[in-house]
């Protein structure tokens, strides 16, 4: 038997796996308990999740990488532009908001046929 396939090798690779991922969300759900959503640090840690979106967004259309760098920046402009438009008009629907600029931005690529 290979010992890829040993039991033992296997029951290994799941009990790290947890500890390597699940214990940390596990420790989450429990101390999250004791937070307070209004605290100041619970505002910050917001704030900062905020700002790390933000940026990313805007790093996706100002210097995409891959497929997305061959459509015009104008175009992706204008697919966001779309999607905040929806976003607006649907009070708050964050889905239809992202679908709509996908939607946009999948159209202006097919229609200048990239």
């Amino acid at each position: 038997m290979s010992p890829a396939l040993d039991p033992g090798y296997l029951l290994l690779a799941v009990v790290l796996s947890f500890v390597g991922n699940d214990l940390w969300r596990v420790l989450g759900v429990v101390l999250s308990a004791r937070l307070d959503e209004d605290s100041g640090l619970f505002a910050w840690v917001r704030m900062v999740a905020t700002a790390l979106v933000a940026g990313l967004v805007a790093k996706l259309i100002l210097a995409p990488a891959g497929g997305l760098a061959l459509a015009p920046l104008w175009l992706r402009l204008a697919a966001v532009g779309c999607g905040l438009a929806a976003y607006g008009a649907s009070r708050r629907s964050l889905t239809l908001g992202v679908a709509v600029g996908e939607a946009a931005l999948i159209a202006g690529v097919a229609a200048l046929d990239i």
